[in-house]
């Protein structure tokens, strides 16, 4: 015989839209078999919710798995030293995210005892998290029937249902998430989620998708309509701004000169070397910035060698950046450290600069160094 819970729940499953049941019927067997699916320790999912944005699973993969190792739970992150959390996400990019993460591992800690709120509203209280987040945490680890809506299930729905409304406009991100919230069943809302973002990313990819074999093809108003290449429509276009560092790598010894970067700016914490920004690419090769005159009075200060300049694309900005390395004679250690503090630099050891987070840029520098 089979048990009540058993009959209900199969009913359910029968009333649902049939866009939500196929999506359901296909997500077991073509789901990813990752870390993060099982489980519903919210401090896993949290985490792996914060890599991944704006991130390749490919990618984010390896940090999960370093930062979970070094961090198995939210009170080994709290009280870890930030320079420690911004060197293991050191390469993954999107920095804010690694010092969002840091604080609001401390703020579950000191504030809610170390345990997660366990509901969408109160996660959203959250440092560095917003709606996507709150949502993904709050179905995944308690099954709360709220939709999560991201770059994939956009793209699904927009095909499927033929919303042809600008989903970069805040009308087309309102009309999606009530879309998606209506669509959401209460008894299965976590793997929901987690099946039509999976879909988004296997089936129904942004280019090119295979409709031969996607079992949503029959009722797809794109497919249908021979349109999936023109869906989901996005106008807003992101304005990329060009800019232009001119490094200084000064080395004495086994010791180098680095600054870290303050607030307000690209890689808030990490740390590169003395740098001045120029107005144009022209400028690159042949200024020296300000702060080397003064430095020249250093009379072991040689000039070894010029990079050619590097291009270093962010999301918004594209970074093109040359680097001139200094050679100073060992015996010359203090004159080089007074001269440090003339403009808040630091002189580090090598072996020390290892373990400090710094920007991708900077490590394909050192690698092209060696």
């Amino acid at each position: 015989m089979f048990n009540i819970a058993f009959i209900l729940k199969f009913k359910t499953v029968l009333s649902l839209h049939p866009f939500v049941h196929t999506i359901l019927e296909w997500y077991p067997r073509h789901k990813r078999d990752l870390p993060w699916r099982n489980t519903k320790d919210p401090y896993i999912i949290w985490l792996s919710e914060i890599i991944l944005q704006q991130t390749r699973v490919a990618q984010g993969l390896p940090y999960f798995l370093k930062f979970v190792e070094n961090y198995p739970n939210v009170e080994s992150l709290a009280n870890a030293p930030s320079e420690d959390v911004m060197r293991l996400w050191q390469g993954l990019g999107y920095y804010s995210r690694a010092r969002n993460l840091h604080e609001c591992a401390k703020m579950v800690f000191n504030q809610y005892g170390g345990v997660f709120p366990d509901n969408y509203k109160d996660l959203l209280k959250l440092k560095g998290i917003g709606s996507y987040t709150a949502a993904a945490i709050a179905s995944f680890a308690f099954e709360e029937a709220v939709a999560v809506v991201d770059g994939n299930v956009f793209r699904v729905l927009s095909r499927y249902f033929g919303v042809a409304t600008d989903i970069a406009s805040p009308a087309g991100k309102k009309e999606f998430e009530k879309l998606a919230n209506e669509l959401i069943p209460h008894d299965f809302a976590g793997t929901f989620n987690q099946a039509i973002m999976e879909f988004g990313a296997l089936q129904c990819v942004p280019k090119s998708p295979d409709c031969t074999i996607c079992p949503l093809r029959e009722g797809c108003f794109a497919h249908n309509k021979k349109i999936v290449a023109e869906l989901p429509l996005k106008i807003k276009k992101l304005k990329i701004k060009e800019r232009y560092f001119k490094y200084t790598y000064i080395t004495c010894g086994d010791y180098i000169v680095v600054k870290k970067r303050g607030e307000g700016d690209i890689w808030q914490g990490l740390f590169d070397f003395p740098m001045t920004e120029v107005s144009e690419k022209s400028k690159l090769i042949d200024l020296l910035p300000d702060f080397v005159e003064s430095l020249k009075k250093i009379e072991t200060l040689n000039v070894e060698n010029s990079s050619y300049t590097y291009k270093h694309i962010l999301t918004h900005q594209r970074i093109f950046a040359n680097f001139v390395k200094f050679v100073i004679d060992p015996s010359e250690i203090d004159r080089l450290a007074e001269w440090t503090r003339l403009f808040e630099f630091q002189i580090v050891e090598r072996e020390r600069f290892e373990d400090l987070g710094k920007p991708r840029l900077i490590l394909k520098y050192l690698n092209d160094e060696k």
